[in-house]
């Protein structure tokens, strides 16, 4: 049953299925870590508290972790298209997962930040730091072991989604588990390319969360 040209097609998949979970996580970080600062900062309690822009912030970030990510597949296609020129494939699923990802990624940020310590950040205000330079000389580093678990939990995350794209063509092993798990009832390729997506997740939970451990000077 497993033939060349089925090697080949699984081959393809896992390169597409590696493309979509890492291309949207870079994407979606882009979109998601000055999101979560913007949260944080503006939060009640934050560097530079702002009722209504927090308000908005929160507003959208709940509206669209609220809808799953299939229905907000669907409902981007014309948005898809409009972007990328087609609404189905590897390259057209990144624009939905971009978009999912974003607001979750900006509340992963917003809470890693909201972990460090008052007292490391009023020593920085004593000395005389901005704001700017208190995000980035201070915040981002002091949580930079729980952002880097947030990517990792983050990256886990959208490899499942782009799995969950395949039933509406989006491409990489998900879509080759639904066309011939399901629909022609090829239980073996089915359970190659689940046991692959498992393979995959652990590998890059392995890695990222070792190097969370290295980086982590608090275990030291």
């Amino acid at each position: 049953m497993f033939d060349e040209k089925v090697v080949e097609m699984i081959l393809i998949g896992i390169k597409d299925t590696l493309y979509m979970t890492l291309v949207s996580t870079f994407f979606g970080y882009v979109l998601g870590l000055p999101y979560g600062i913007i949260l944080n900062i503006t939060r009640k309690d934050g560097l530079h508290p702002n009722r209504i822009i927090y308000g908005i912030g929160d507003f959208i970030c709940n509206i669209v972790r609220s809808i799953p990510f299939l229905i907000l597949l669907i409902l981007l296609i014309p948005f898809t298209r409009a972007i990328v020129g087609q609404s189905y494939g590897s390259t057209a699923t990144i624009v939905p997962l971009v978009i999912c990802a974003a607001p979750y990624i900006a509340r992963v940020v917003e809470s890693s930040l909201n972990e460090v310590d008052a007292g490391v950040i009023e020593a920085a205000r004593a000395m005389g730091a901005s704001n700017l330079q208190i995000v980035f000389k201070v915040l981002l580093v002091e949580a930079k072991v729980s952002l880097l678990t947030g990517v990792t939990i983050t990256t886990g995350l959208l490899l499942g989604y782009s799995a969950m794209s395949g039933t509406v063509g989006g491409g990489g092993l998900g879509d080759i588990a639904v066309r011939y798990g399901y629909y022609r009832w090829q239980t073996d390729i089915m359970i190659v390319t689940v046991l692959l997506l498992i393979v995959i997740f652990q590998i890059i939970q392995n890695i990222g969360m070792r190097y969370s451990a290295h980086i982590d000077h608090r275990k030291r």
